[in-house]
């Protein structure tokens, strides 16, 4: 386990967890969820072709979780409507706090 499909999948995980760190909004936190599927799914597969049985069962439960981020993040119609009516004030409220931070 040390070829460049486990390279690729290593560099997706990082890059998932930035973009969730860093806390760019709803849908770039809901691709990333997307990144992590991707990513998880390599690892099952890399980790069922070397026999790698551990790296293999972690990551297909990961890879359940991350689809449920994926359905919170970017699928629900319930949060997609909720989010919609928050990106309405979001604007007012970012510049609110930033005056705020300022005096």
């Amino acid at each position: 386990m040390n070829g460049p499909l486990e390279w690729m999948a290593a560099i997706g995980t990082m890059l998932a967890a930035g973009l969730i760190a860093a806390d760019l909004g709803r849908k770039v936190t809901g691709w990333a969820f997307v990144l992590f599927c991707a990513v998880a799914a390599t690892w099952v597969y890399s980790g069922l072709t070397s026999d790698a049985i551990p790296i293999a069962a972690m990551n297909g439960l990961l890879l359940l979780i991350n689809a449920w981020g994926v359905w919170q993040y970017l699928l629900s119609p319930k949060n997609r409507r909720i989010m919609e009516r928050m990106e309405q004030v979001e604007e007012k409220v970012e510049k609110e706090v930033e005056r705020e931070m300022e005096g």
